[in-house]
């Protein structure tokens, strides 16, 4: 399969890279064009060719864990980034949004089904951008980008979070399989991807509650921890976009 540069929901996720479509259908499927929100495509680097850069749009849904937990059923998160050369041919690339909703942990706060139908001792998991990302592709390797979760409850702070400051999750994703092109026009292209080997720090933030919370999830975890993803990915050149 030939590999092409671009990037992942999550996000997801979340920066990923589709390579080697495969069989193709004039039929999007149910997320057709009208489904995209290219708003969030970041400014473009001083200098460059807006026809050779593309905004890209990743979104993906899956499962999660954490330490010793599952979130069985990720919301999916969308991933807006551009990418295209320098001006002195160099690969270039802008960050535009991360945008999720949380996505409930089975159990809240105290692991069990009470907790389940307690508004107040839900927890749920929200991700958020990390600050660095690199979505360049070699092979079945589809780059990487970082991200944190905000731990939500009615009984924690905002500021709860796993992975903050200077310590985010790192996401290498591997694609998995073959991806699929379902639509040319607009280009959508289907895919599997996942990433086993990512550590998790523990929870800060949390005021009373911060050791609750990492018992309950099992934070810190160097090993143990699994993110998949199914998703689609789709582009706008910048020479098609109405907002530069």
């Amino acid at each position: 399969m030939k590999t092409t540069t671009t990037g992942l929901a999550l996000a997801a996720a979340l920066a990923l890279t589709i390579t080697g479509a495969t069989a193709a259908s004039a039929d999007p499927g149910p997320t057709g064009p009208a489904a995209y929100d290219f708003s969030d495509c970041p400014a473009l680097p001083a200098g460059v060719d807006a026809a050779r850069w593309k905004c890209e749009l990743h979104t993906a849904s899956g499962s999660l864990r954490l330490g010793d937990r599952d979130v069985p059923a990720l919301a999916p998160m969308t991933l807006t980034f551009a990418e295209g050369p320098m001006p002195d041919g160099s690969n270039g690339q802008a960050w535009g949004s991360l945008r999720g909703t949380p996505s409930a942990v089975p159990g809240g706060l105290l692991g069990n089904a009470a907790a389940d139908r307690s508004p107040l001792l839900g927890l749920s998991l929200e991700p958020e951008y990390g600050g660095r990302s690199d979505f360049y592709s070699v092979g079945d390797s589809m780059g990487f980008f970082t991200l944190r979760y905000r731990a939500v409850s009615p009984l924690l702070p905002r500021g709860c979070v796993i992975g903050a400051g200077d310590t985010p999750i790192e996401i290498r994703l591997k694609r998995v399989g073959d991806s699929e092109r379902v639509s040319k026009n607009p280009p959508i292209i289907k895919y599997a991807a996942t990433d086993t080997e990512f550590g998790v720090p523990a929870a800060t933030g949390c005021g009373p509650m911060t050791r609750l919370v990492n018992e309950r999830l099992g934070l810190p975890a160097t090993t143990g921890n699994k993110i998949t993803l199914s998703g689609e990915y789709t582009y706008k050149t910048y020479d098609q976009l109405t907002v530069r």
